[in-house]
């Protein structure tokens, strides 16, 4: 009996323990799965509510929470780089002189000339305007460039200037722009730049910090302006550029740069819009470690070769200089690019080569005249001591990758298309091969022209030298068959043989026009260009001309 209480005992505890689980755990039941869900979202696990609302297969109501506000920003626009010259400008620009006037007048009425400067400048003006900051110079002197060569990088003039900076041979040397077959410094954008700064650095610390005599003396060197301020004092006068007795060209000089500056600083009251320059960086400096093909350069930059040249116009042919600088100017968007294929070239597949192997009657200019380079280019890789070379002597020679013509802006390219460039509509070209003892005044007067027109034809400086059997080009006149005095020595049927490059654009037609000859004797006188149905830009051909007929 006391077994069967105790039994009864522990059966009812256990039964009263299970109950208080069971409301401890749920207090959902049967009857309340047949109500909505009234637990609020925020305390009931996400992982819970679903599966309830799979069970009661109703939606869960939440509460609408706000939807987040989203903010749009524009983007920005590009800064502009005339911007950033206007806030380094540092020269005195508020003045009012005649010369000045006339140099406004100008530009106002010529408002393309502007934009065809800048347009030309936009690939070197961002690290001109870098540069000039990094020296603390004004940058109106970024403007510089416009006044002395209008941003030609190929830019040369009679008294042998060349480059965007204008540097003649000497002032170059002594700036560190070494001037070879290969390179000429002058006209690296880079080299040429920091020249320029350190050149004008010391100009205006020589005249006391006067900008005006440092920029006058940069063009008509600093004895030049040195005389005349020293001549003004000896006379009691004013020594300020304005009152100086200065050559004509660098009278127009500093007012021509002062002019460009003011339309850039205000271009609306001039009626002037700027041509609009990215302030961002144009090119990266890409070290290439040795000599390059320029034609190969532009294939792994994708870019043409024309604008290889204009970012690197330092270099005269086909290559970089094999003495260096190994150094490429590339577009910032693609010199990832170019750096990743040139590490997979070897060094000697770089630049082409032959192997030559002399022949009788051979000699070293007859040989590097075959393969458009020098006599010294030979020696050097060859490493010969002296001109003398033998039969059977095997010869390495650097050569162009591609065609020699379609490096269109190399020094040789250039010196062709401006001779094939007709002054005007009336002229013929002649050729005229330099002889022992002649002279660009002679030349000029044996076809009755001047020394300055004859460098013109011919991209020479006045003071380069004439090598014996140097070609120059001459345009006659039509009509100087009947110039009595100077064309007697003339005949009126001499007829000349003329190697014409076609240019762009250019048909048979339009040669046999130019040179007053017929399209079927072209093609008679050249069968390989006469059995193309088109010429291309490039294509030569020999014309057989009466250079003095009417």
């Amino acid at each position: 009996m006391f077994y069967k209480l105790l039994w009864i005992c522990i059966l009812s505890a256990l039964l009263s323990a299970c109950q208080t689980v069971s409301n401890e755990t749920s207090d959902v039941t049967a009857t309340d799965l047949e109500e909505p869900i009234a637990d609020s979202p925020s305390e009931t696990p996400t992982e819970e509510l679903s599966i309830i609302d799979e069970e009661v297969q109703q939606p869960l109501i939440l509460e609408k929470l706000p939807e987040p506000s989203v903010v749009i920003e524009e983007p920005e626009e590009p800064k502009d780089l005339w911007d950033r010259i206007r806030d380094g400008y540092q020269l005195d620009l508020d003045i009012d002189r005649p010369q000045l006037s006339s140099q406004l007048r100008w530009m106002q009425s010529h408002p393309s000339y502007l934009d065809r400067v800048s347009k030309r400048g936009s690939r070197y003006l961002y690290y001109i305007v870098d540069e000039l900051e990094k020296a603390g110079l004004p940058t109106e002197i970024a403007l510089l460039p416009i006044v002395e060569s209008g941003f030609d990088p190929f830019g040369y003039s009679h008294g042998r200037a060349s480059g965007p900076w204008q540097f003649i041979p000497s002032t170059g040397h002594i700036y560190g722009l070494h001037q070879t077959w290969w390179y000429d410094g002058r006209r690296d954008i880079i080299g040429s730049t920091q020249a320029a700064i350190a050149y004008l650095t010391r100009l205006h610390k020589m005249f006391d910090g006067n900008w005006f005599h440092a920029l006058a003396s940069y063009n008509s060197g600093e004895g030049t302006v040195s005389r005349a301020i020293r001549k003004n004092k000896k006379a009691g006068k004013p020594t300020d550029f304005w009152s100086l007795d200065l050559p004509k060209e660098t009278r127009d000089y500093v007012p021509k740069l002062i002019a460009i500056a003011k339309v850039i600083k205000n271009p609306e009251k001039y009626n002037y819009s700027t041509y609009p320059i990215v302030d961002e960086p144009y090119f990266e400096v890409v070290n290439i470690g040795g000599q390059l093909d320029l034609a190969q350069a532009a294939e792994m930059a994708d870019i043409s070769i024309d604008e290889i040249y204009l970012l690197n116009p330092g270099f005269n042919q086909w290559a970089t200089s094999p003495d260096g600088p190994h150094r490429l100017l590339i577009p910032v968007d693609k010199a990832q690019n170019f750096r990743t294929q040139l590490a997979q070239i070897p060094p000697q597949d770089r630049v082409t080569w032959v192997r030559y192997t002399v022949k009788a009657g051979d000699n070293l200019l007859l040989i590097a005249k075959q393969h458009n380079t020098t006599t010294k280019v030979l020696q050097s890789v060859n490493k010969i001591s002296s001109s003398f070379i033998r039969v059977g002597q095997e010869l390495m020679i650097p050569v162009a990758g591609n065609k020699i013509e379609s490096y269109t802006l190399s020094s040789h390219q250039r010196l062709l298309a401006k001779q094939s460039r007709a002054p005007s509509n009336n002229r013929v070209k002649i050729n005229h091969t330099v002889v022992s003892g002649d002279s660009l005044w002679s030349i000029s007067k044996k076809y009755n022209t001047n020394s300055k027109t004859l460098a013109r034809w011919n991209n020479m400086g006045l003071g380069d030298p004439l090598i014996p059997g140097k070609k120059l080009v001459v345009w006659l006149k039509a009509s100087q068959n009947n110039q009595s005095s100077t064309s007697s020595n003339l005949s009126r049927s001499v007829m000349k043989r003329v190697v014409y490059t076609i240019r762009s654009g250019e048909s048979l037609s339009v040669v046999a026009q130019k040179f007053k000859v017929s399209v079927s004797d072209i093609k008679k006188w050249n069968p390989k260009v006469g059995s193309k149905k088109y010429v291309q830009p490039g294509d030569k051909v020999t014309l057989l001309v009466n250079v003095v007929g009417g």
